[in-house]
């Protein structure tokens, strides 16, 4: 950043991604990660940069990415929760790395990363 302007004209963009994230189409996917200071600091702020820069390398226009604040299991933070429909994901302790293969394997080809599901353990 090296103007209030460009600050201003990046703000606008996010505001205006973010705004489309609220209307999802019956064949969207909305990927949730968990952005209370417990996800923070267990180290969710990469993990949702990697996903939006993943999502956007592979252009999956039906993929939107949204923050949601404490999902309640933050022993398992950082959290991510993919959505399609009425069926739902919850991946735990996530990490830059796990974030890319479910984006490759989940997001991508449809299948479940199931070693970082969550289970009653």
């Amino acid at each position: 950043m090296k103007s209030l302007e460009e600050l201003k004209a990046l703000r606008d963009k996010y505001k205006a991604d973010t705004d489309g994230r609220s209307i999802a189409n019956a064949d969207d996917i909305i990927v949730r990660i968990g952005m209370a200071t417990c996800g923070i600091a267990a180290g969710a702020r990469p993990v949702l940069t990697t996903f939006m820069e993943e999502v956007e390398k592979r252009q999956l226009k039906n993929v939107k990415i949204a923050q949601t604040g404490c999902i309640g299991m933050c022993r398992l933070e950082p959290i991510v929760e993919i959505v399609k429909g009425d069926s739902k994901v919850t991946y735990v302790k996530m990490d830059v790395e796990k974030a890319k293969k479910v984006v490759a394997e989940h997001l991508v080809n449809g299948n479940i990363c199931q070693d970082y599901v969550v289970t009653n353990e």
